[in-house]
């Protein structure tokens, strides 16, 4: 299993950037725009092939269609609220869920433009399962990792996650191949560790 990268929403990308430096001692860089999604992101590397993507509403896009992503519109503080596994061949990966009774959903395309100029595109399912704590796939193709172009300095150092019923989530980790503790406790939520120039301190 390699965690791709762990996603922390937020009401407001200025703010939770600045709250992130403050704790953990590096600042996000401006990753860039989801057109249409009313979105945008900040990133911060966590290893050589692993990131943190802060996301939060954009005010510079009209008002999307659909809802926004990661429950961001009703949110009033940050949290880490979804997570993605890197996938080689997302398709087989797919049909391997499929077949142990889990269904990821579709490999839909994506894209974004860095500030720099460059677009990046993906490949990643949309199905989300018990509030985020079930991961989502997701394939790079040909292009850069993000991980090698976002600001250096921190590094996931653990990662779990906390459910009121541990075994009512295992099928479905296990479907994904994806080899994570699951923790009793009252709410569901996923926990890292990260450790930088302030130290190792918990994000949640």
């Amino acid at each position: 299993m390699l965690i791709d990268h762990l996603i922390y929403a937020a009401p407001d990308l200025p703010a939770a950037v600045a709250d992130l430096q403050e704790r953990f001692g590096v600042r996000a860089q401006a990753g860039g725009r989801h057109p249409g999604r009313g979105t945008r992101n900040a990133l911060l590397a966590l290893g050589p092939h692993t990131y943190l993507e802060i996301i939060a509403p954009d005010p510079g896009q009209p008002e999307p269609p659909a809802p926004r992503p990661f429950s961001l519109d009703g949110l009033s503080r940050g949290r880490l609220a979804s997570w993605a596994l890197a996938c080689g061949d997302i398709d087989a990966a797919i049909a391997r869920a499929r077949s142990r009774g889990y269904d990821p959903g579709d490999a839909a395309a994506g894209q974004r433009t860095a500030p720099g100029g460059t677009v990046l595109r993906w490949r990643a399912t949309l199905n989300t399962a018990a509030d985020g704590l079930i991961p989502f796939l997701i394939s790079w193709g040909n292009t850069a990792h993000p991980a090698t172009s976002a600001p250096r300095g921190l590094t996931l150092e653990a990662f779990h996650l906390e459910h009121p019923d541990p075994p009512s989530l295992a099928p479905l980790l296990t479907a994904l191949s994806a080899d994570v503790q699951i923790r009793p406790a009252a709410a569901a939520a996923l926990i890292a560790r990260l450790s930088g120039p302030n130290g190792s301190h918990v994000l949640r």
